[in-house]
C-alpha cells in the first residue's frame, strides 16, 4: 500500500489539510430533484476490502456493529498501485467480473504514474513512462465493456514540484495516452483526472493543468482524495474549474468528490490522532447536482495516514472514530451482512503536499477527432482536426483502415512554415517541422478492417490542413 504521510504535509499558508483524497459522510446533503451528471446506478462494494475482512474476523468486538453498518456496508474504491504488468489484467478482470455480476458500478483508483509522490513516502509506480503505458494497456484490457469509474493518478497533476518542464510535458502526454487507452478499451469507462482540492491550486491553475493532461478526452476530474474539505467547498471549487474549462472551449466535464472523511473537522493533515474527523456523504451517483457525477469513498475510511500507525493499514479505532455518532446510511444502501474472505488487502491511497511551482502552460488538444468514413480499398485514410489558438495548436488525427486489417501505419503531415511540433501522443514523430511522418506505437498499429484509431500532436505556429497521407504497413 502506498503511504500517505509525505503527501499530506501542508504549508503554513494553507489552513486546511493538504490534499490526499478522502471521502466522508457525517453531514448529509439534501438531494434535490436534479439528476446526477452522467452516471446512474448503484456503486459496487468490494467484498475483499480490509474493513470487510476485519469485521468478518471480529464479530465480538464492541466496535464491530458501528464499523460494519456505517463503513463496511459501503462501496469504496479498490486501489491498483503495484507495478505488475504481467498480472494486472487478470486482477482487474476478476474485480470487474464480480461487479458486473452484481450489476453495480466498480470504482478503480489507478496509482501507478512514474515518479509517484515526487519520490516521497508514497514513492513507486512504473519505472519509466514507456513501461507505464504497457501497464495501463494491460490494465485496460481487463475492464470489460460495462460502466466503470476510473480515478486516474491521484496527485499526478496537483503535485509537480519535483518535475522539470520536459518531465511535466512527458507526464501530461502519458496521462492523455492513458485516458485514451482506457476509453478505447472500454468506451463505457468514466475516467476522471486529478483536480487536487479546493485549498490547493486555484481553479484557473487546476483547469490549465487538466487541459495540459488531456481532460478533453476524459469525463472530468476528481477532488478531495484523502482530504477533509467540505463537500460544499469542493462543489464550489469544481464549478469554478468547470467554468475555466468552458472558457478554454472544453465543455461537458464533470466532477467527482471524495467524501470518505470530510464530515467533521478539517485542519491538520493527519487523521490518525484527530478524533474530530467523521465520514461524510455516503457514496452515491445520486448527487442532485448536474455538475457532479458521484460522491465516492476513494480513500477507504479507517486506513491510517502514517503518523501514529503504519500508513495504509486498517485500524479499527480510526474507523470507529470516523463512524461513531454518524447517521446510518439510507435504506437503499448495500446490505450490511459481511461475508468472510481470504483475499489479500488492497492498496491504500496517497496524500500530498501543496506544490510551489506554476502549472504548465502548454495546452494539449481540446477537440476530439471527427468520425471518418473508411477508405473503399485496402490501406488507410487519415483525417486531421485542428484546434488553433494564438501562437499554437493541437491536432487530433484519426487513422481508419480500409476493407482489410492493417498491421502498422504511417501518416505524413506537412506543417506550414514556422510551425513546429512540441508534443506527440499515441505515435512517434520523425521530425518537428516541415514534412513529418507519424508512425504507430506498439499498442495501436493493428487496426481492424473499417475500424479506427487515433493519435495527436501539439505545436507552435499554425496547424496543418485537414488532410494527411496515410500508408499501411
Amino acid at each position: 500500500m502506498p503511504t500517505l504521510s509525505s503527501l499530506r504535509r501542508r504549508s503554513a499558508a494553507i489552513s486546511v489539510a493538504a490534499v490526499a483524497g478522502a471521502t466522508a459522510v457525517g453531514v448529509c446533503l439534501a438531494v434535490g430533484s436534479a439528476s446526477a451528471g452522467t452516471l446512474s446506478g448503484s456503486l459496487y462494494r468490494d467484498p475483499s476490502s480490509a474493513v470487510v475482512r476485519w469485521v468478518a474476523a471480529n464479530p465480538g468486538d464492541s466496535r464491530t456493529a458501528v464499523i460494519r453498518d456505517k463503513i463496511a456496508s459501503q462501496p469504496a474504491a479498490r486501489w491498483f498501485a503495484n507495478f505488475n504488468p504481467s498480472t494486472v489484467q487478470s486482477e482487474v478482470s476478476g474485480f470487474i467480473g464480480e461487479a458486473n455480476a452484481a450489476q453495480q458500478i466498480p470504482v478503480l483508483s489507478v496509482y501507478e504514474i512514474t515518479n509517484r509522490d515526487c519520490g516521497g513516502a508514497s514513492a513507486g509506480g512504473a519505472p519509466d513512462l514507456n513501461q507505464y503505458q504497457t501497464w495501463v494497456s494491460n490494465f485496460a484490457r481487463g475492464l470489460g465493456n460495462q460502466t466503470v469509474i476510473i480515478v486516474l493518478e491521484t496527485d499526478s497533476l496537483a503535485l509537480l514540484t519535483c518535475l522539470s518542464s520536459s518531465e511535466i510535458s512527458a507526464r501530461n502526454q502519458a496521462i492523455t495516452t492513458a485516458t485514451q487507452t482506457i476509453k478505447s478499451a472500454n468506451p463505457n469507462a468514466k475516467v476522471y483526472l486529478d483536480g487536487g482540492h479546493s485549498t490547493w491550486n486555484s481553479a484557473g491553475e487546476t483547469a490549465n493543468r487538466l487541459r495540459a493532461a488531456g481532460v478533453q478526452y476524459a469525463d472530468g476530474f476528481f477532488t478531495n482524495v484523502s482530504n477533509y474539505n467540505s463537500t460544499s467547498n469542493e462543489a464550489n471549487f469544481g464549478r469554478a474549474v468547470i467554468s475555466n474549462l468552458n472558457g478554454m472551449g472544453i465543455s461537458g466535464k464533470r466532477q467527482v468528490i471524495d467524501t470518505s472523511r470530510n464530515g467533521g473537522a478539517s485542519g491538520d493533515w493527519c487523521g490518525d490522532d484527530n478524533t474530530d474527523r467523521r465520514i461524510g456523504q455516503y457514496p452515491t451517483t445520486n448527487t442532485g447536482d448536474s455538475n457532479i457525477d458521484a460522491y465516492l469513498w476513494v480513500k477507504p475510511p479507517g486506513e491510517a495516514d502514517g503518523c501514529r500507525y503504519t500508513a495504509g493499514s486498517f485500524q479499527p479505532d480510526l474507523a470507529y472514530s470516523l463512524a461513531n455518532g454518524v447517521p446510518n446510511p439510507p435504506t437503499t444502501a448495500p446490505p450490511t451482512t459481511v461475508p468472510p474472505t481470504t483475499a489479500p488487502p488492497t492498496t491504500a491511497p496517497p496524500t500530498t503536499a501543496p506544490p510551489t511551482t506554476a502549472p504548465p502552460t502548454t495546452a494539449p488538444p481540446t477537440t476530439a477527432p471527427p468520425t471518418t468514413a473508411p477508405p473503399t480499398g485496402n490501406g488507410c485514410l487519415a483525417s486531421v482536426a485542428i484546434n488553433q489558438w494564438s501562437g499554437g495548436f493541437t491536432a487530433s488525427v484519426t487513422v481508419t483502415a480500409g476493407s482489410a486489417d492493417i498491421n502498422g501505419w504511417t501518416v505524413t503531415v506537412t506543417l506550414p512554415s514556422g510551425a513546429a511540433v512540441t508534443g506527440v501522443w499515441n505515435a512517434q514523430a520523425s521530425a518537428t517541422s516541415g514534412t513529418v511522418r507519424f508512425t504507430n506505437v506498439s499498442y495501436n498499429g493493428r487496426v481492424g478492417a473499417r475500424q479506427s484509431t487515433n493519435f495527436g500532436f501539439q505545436g507552435t505556429g499554425t496547424g496543418p490542413g485537414a488532410t494527411a497521407t496515410c500508408a499501411a504497413g
